[in-house]
């Protein structure tokens, strides 16, 4: 999955001072939520009772597609203190900010050739293509904070087409590991 891979990259970079669990949870946005929720609430238990470890911040990160029950996740994400990282339309709409700016609503399909012509892969992610997303995060993250003034300032209802939010969730890793 192309969102496991690239947050892999950011496990592997930071590994020495902060710890990444990618659990292998897949599904609609509700779903995830679901489960990082009960994750959440298992390791409360356990800590309550002198046992395991628990997580520092819980986040669950898809993106928008055509899911139902979208806004109820978010609202139960929110509800349950696990944060969210969404891209809309999708996560090649975040890997296409690291080259170029998107401000005009994107499809799927689009933003995915645009990703796959500039670093020659479709869906899988190579080493170098991660390399290169690695390298340049900091450009993606103005991008995006700009796409979500630029939604502010014309009233789309978050998370609008094209925003992701996969920067909060980074910012957050090299926070906690720098």
């Amino acid at each position: 999955m192309t969102e496991e891979a690239y947050l892999l990259l950011w496990k592997r970079r930071l590994r020495e001072h902060v710890l990444v669990d990618v659990p292998d949870f897949h599904g609609t946005p509700m779903s995830l939520v679901k489960q990082a929720v009960a994750m959440k609430q298992a390791e409360e238990r356990d800590d309550r009772r002198g046992r395991g470890r628990m997580h520092d911040e819980y986040w669950c990160v898809f993106d928008v597609d055509v899911h139902p029950y979208l806004d109820e996740a978010i609202a139960q994400a929110a509800t349950n203190g696990v944060k969210v990282a969404i891209s809309n339309p999708c996560i090649e709409l975040w890997f296409l900010l690291h080259f170029q700016d998107q401000t005009a609503y994107i499809e799927r399909r689009e933003a995915a050739r645009l990703v796959k012509d500039i670093l020659g892969r479709g869906k899988g992610l190579t080493p170098e293509a991660l390399d290169e997303l690695g390298e340049n995060f900091e450009v993606a993250k103005e991008r995006a904070i700009q796409l979500e003034s630029k939604h502010r300032g014309d009233g789309t209802p978050a998370p609008g087409n094209p925003s992701s939010g996969i920067w909060n969730l980074i910012d957050a890793l090299m926070e906690t590991g720098g």
